[in-house]
């Protein structure tokens, strides 16, 4: 009897330590299953932002539509941003000789394709050119045309009758012709003085009277 108590008890023993790791290996696995979907939903929330794309610029929509616009140098070409376009003097045989630092200061006007021809434009004076590292360039009348890279607003000549890099910089008229004039800043004056003649003969003709 001795003996089948002892067999029984450690028997029972067996059983409840069997059951024991049972549970042990249960929770942990049980825990491991619950973590590992948890992983997998948090690394598909981290990378479902980054396959949202921003929508692609073309440049040849903005820089290349020429357009004219009216200043204090009259009518000028700007581009489809309204900024101020310049013809270089250094220029000669319809090809640009602005590379290196002086596209930095004054970048060309690039398309890609064929320009568009804005309002007050003469389409049949707007072509393009091809610059030596193989992109095209909008000219007009035979003129590669170019921003400044200070014209930071549109409508701004800041860039106008200056000499950098070896030759001038104007801006460009709707016939395609360099604009060397001054600025048209001398009519304020002369609606000032015109103003200012009916106030004096109102006066004088009291007190001759």
């Amino acid at each position: 009897m001795r003996i089948n108590t002892r067999t029984a008890a450690a028997l029972a023993a067996a059983a409840l330590c069997a059951g024991v790791v049972a549970g042990c290996s249960d929770s942990g696995s049980g825990s491991a299953s619950k973590e590992q979907p948890a992983d997998f939903v948090a690394a598909s929330a981290s990378t479902s932002p980054s396959v949202t794309s921003s929508p692609s610029v073309n440049p040849s929509e903005e820089v290349g539509k020429v357009s004219v616009k009216t200043g204090p140098f009259g009518k000028i070409l700007v581009n489809g941003k309204g900024h101020t376009l310049y013809l270089f003097e250094a220029d000669k045989a319809k090809k640009s000789t602005c590379t290196g630092d002086c596209e930095v200061d004054w970048p060309p006007a690039l398309v890609k394709g064929t320009p568009q021809a804005g309002a007050g434009v003469k389409a049949n004076l707007l072509t393009t050119t091809t610059r030596s590292d193989g992109t095209k360039q909008a000219m007009y009348n035979g003129h590669p045309l170019y921003t400044f890279r200070e014209d930071t607003k549109p409508g701004e000549t800041k860039g106008q009758d200056l000499t950098e890099f070896g030759a001038k910089w104007f801006v460009v008229s709707p016939e395609g012709k360099a604009i060397t004039t001054p600025p048209q800043s001398a009519s304020p004056s002369a609606s000032t003085s015109a103003s200012t003649s009916p106030s004096t003969s109102a006066s004088v003709s009291p007190s001759a009277s």
